[in-house]
């Protein structure tokens, strides 16, 4: 799964490295080193603009609610609980089928946390002496320091209580494409700890690799059955893991301390 994840590039990398043609100024979010559910986040799509002739696509960086809410929903309230849609299934469930026609997008990070539930913790846990094992977090990312775009959907949810003119009339929200951790050996494994991203959680963020960044955000692909060959898994061997603080499992915790390596897993959260 992708519960939590690190985002600090500045719009202006994003543009880069996304080859953007708009975004606002005005839509800017400061550097998150753990971007939790409900939150704001980047999301790079190809959509038309607003109020013009010109009707192609054009590449945008926007601000999102992470958490996808239905365009049918009656209410938002469900959106803290979408924040992942299965690769197996996306092409089918009821909420995300539609999105996953046309509205694809790509939610760039530096990486995403995952936690571990330590060996000596769950043999605690198996003997009934502790109800709540502590977990070691570890921090996943590309191996070549490069962006890790991992691939969402949008949609959009009119809120019709509010008039509208109303600045929060639309709510325009995302989710994260997940599907099965890599079972092959890590580029970059801890000395101590996994040394397979399958060994830190079953779930992985689907990651497209640039190669496929186009034909992802191109809305004039929707056949369900083309679309679905996107969602292979990418290269085995790009990414490294390493364990980090368990501060981050506080989401009130916010820094760039929060990506700092350490020499293995924290006491009591062995491997």
């Amino acid at each position: 799964m992708c519960g939590r994840y690190a985002a600090s590039r500045r719009p202006e990398d994003l543009a880069g490295i996304f080859e953007i043609e708009k975004w606002e100024p005005e839509e800017t979010l400061a550097p998150d080193y753990n971007v939790a559910p409900t939150k704001e986040v980047y999301a790079v799509l190809d959509r038309p603009l607003k109020d013009v002739d010109d009707r192609r696509p054009v590449r945008q960086l926007r601000k999102l609610k992470w958490g996808l809410v239905p365009s049918w929903s009656k209410t938002p309230e469900g959106g803290a609980r979408m924040i992942n849609a299965r690769a197996e299934t996306v092409h089918e469930k009821p909420s995300y089928r539609r999105a996953f026609s046309s509205r694809r997008c790509i939610i760039p990070a530096d990486g995403y946390y995952e936690w571990v539930t330590g060996k000596g913790e769950r043999d605690l846990e198996v003997e009934g002496k502790k109800k709540r094992p502590r977990k070691q977090p570890y921090f996943v990312l590309p191996a070549d320091g490069s962006v890790f775009a991992m691939a969402g959907l949008y949609e959009f949810w009119r809120d019709k209580t509010l008039p509208d003119d109303h600045p929060q009339a639309w709510w325009v929200t995302c989710s994260v494409i997940t599907t099965e951790a890599e079972t092959t050996p890590l580029a970059v494994a801890p000395a101590e700890g996994p040394h397979a991203l399958a060994e830190i959680h079953p779930r992985m963020p689907l990651m497209l690799t640039p190669d496929r960044w186009d034909a992802w955000l191109d809305p004039s692909r929707t056949d369900p059955e083309d679309l679905r060959s996107l969602l292979a898994a990418p290269p085995a061997g790009l990414m490294r893991a390493y364990p980090v603080s368990t501060a981050v499992s506080n989401v009130r915790n916010n820094g760039p301390e929060l990506l700092k390596e350490l020499e293995g897993p924290e006491e009591g959260t062995l491997f």
